[in-house]
Parts: C-alpha cells; structure tokens; sequence
C-alpha cells in the first residue's frame, strides 16, 4: 500500500491556521505549532468575552440609570421597583438612553415610578 502524505490537505490547513493568526506577534504569528495555541487561545477567549461584554453593558447601564435617579432624589431600587408597579416595561438600556438624550422624558418617568411607590 503505498505512503499517502497529505500533501494539499496540510497545506491548506496550515494556511488556514496562519491566516487566523495574522497579526500575532513573534512566533505565534509565524511557527505552525505555536500559530495553534494561540488560535486556540484566541477562540476561547473571544467565546468568553463576548458573553463577558454583556455583563459589562448591563452594569453600565445601570450605574448610568443610578446617577440619574440620585439628581432626582431616588435610589436605583426604589426607581426600579417603582417602575415594575407603574407597568413601565422598560430595559436598562432604554432607560439609560432616555436618561442622557431626554431628561424631560427621564423626570416624567421618574415621578410615575414614585406615585407607584406611595
């Protein structure tokens, strides 16, 4: 049976790891092994942080929609909790983007979520 080597085949899967790694500096943009590792630590990490980046809106978010409230004389939970009785189904996000482009809009939301804690 004669010796098969994979020619094409390794060929292109080496490229396809170098490709991924362009811009990788020192060796692990160059040396095939080490050109692995580092894909491999690349996908990993870019699987982590893209969950982590939610997290990391959230909690900015709400520290925007907390200095908001305290101008207004509120605490963030009370607000919250304000809101989820007067039925304002609003997102942080939504909130947070009302809060710096629409004051107005942010106090009218602001005193409906305390008429709903009296």
């Amino acid at each position: 049976m004669p010796r098969v080597r994979k020619g094409a085949a390794r060929h292109q899967a080496k490229k396809r790891i170098l490709k991924s790694v362009r811009g990788h500096r020192g060796p692990a943009g160059r040396l095939i092994r080490l050109a692995k590792e580092a894909a491999t630590r690349a996908e990993t990490n870019a699987r982590r942080d893209r969950r982590r980046r939610k997290r990391e809106f959230r909690g900015l978010w709400i520290i925007r929609v907390n200095a908001a409230c305290r101008q207004r004389g509120m605490r963030y939970s009370e607000f919250i909790n304000g809101c989820k009785k007067a039925n304002i189904e609003l997102n942080r996000k939504m909130l947070s983007e009302i809060a710096i482009a629409d004051p107005q809009g942010f106090d009218a939301i602001a005193e409906a979520a305390k008429a709903a804690l009296v």
